[in-house]
């Protein structure tokens, strides 16, 4: 008698998986997605906003860290590793390993052509379940063009975009603000 491989995992074999693997894996619904490569261009945006945003909320009692803390959404049960999270105050974790973020204030993800449907579609949705969420973050990485989702009061998302080199967006809720040039800096489509 055959078995067919295990293809479903519980989170906490998801967990124990990815916390002594040498790669990240995403993980939803019983399944892991191993997580591909990134382009110069997608590092060079992420790093550059990186650096603007650090500069600008560290000093007002704001963490911002990169790529590789991973944040889960309790109400769907993804596990992911966003490009960039911010968050304020103490970071609220999902346990003692100290490795998952549950109060992201602020998520980036920077967009490559393969990923941008799923990050404006599926991966949105989720996030938008994450009560201390205020900003989602859209930055392309083969053109300027930066699409912000801003939570209003009555819990709407409003979309402010930017898509010219001397644009600067607005992050209302961090009273903060990119400037493409800068967030493009040394980047060539």
């Amino acid at each position: 008698m055959s078995t067919l491989p295990k293809t479903h995992l519980t989170p906490e074999e998801y967990l124990e998986i990815e916390r002594k693997a040498e790669f990240k894996s995403e993980y939803c619904q019983g399944k892991m997605f191993a997580m591909a490569g990134a382009s110069l261009a997608h590092t060079l945006v992420a790093g550059n906003a990186f650096e603007s945003l650090r500069q600008q909320l560290r000093p007002r009692g704001c963490q911002v860290v990169a790529a590789d803390l991973r944040v889960y959404v309790g109400s769907t049960g993804l596990y992911t590793y966003p490009d960039l999270v911010a968050y304020w105050g103490e970071p609220q974790l999902l346990d003692q390993h100290m490795d998952t973020l549950l109060n992201p204030a602020l998520i980036a993800e920077v967009l490559s052509p393969s990923t941008e449907i799923y990050y404006r579609t599926r991966k949105w949705e989720q996030y938008q379940s994450i009560d201390a969420l205020r900003e989602y973050l859209l930055i392309s990485s083969d053109r300027a063009h930066v699409d912000l989702f801003t939570r209003q009061r009555n819990g709407r998302w409003q979309l402010s975009s930017a898509g010219r080199l001397e644009d600067t967006l607005e992050i209302p809720s961090f009273e903060c603000y990119l400037r493409l040039t800068d967030l493009y800096d040394k980047v060539k489509f």
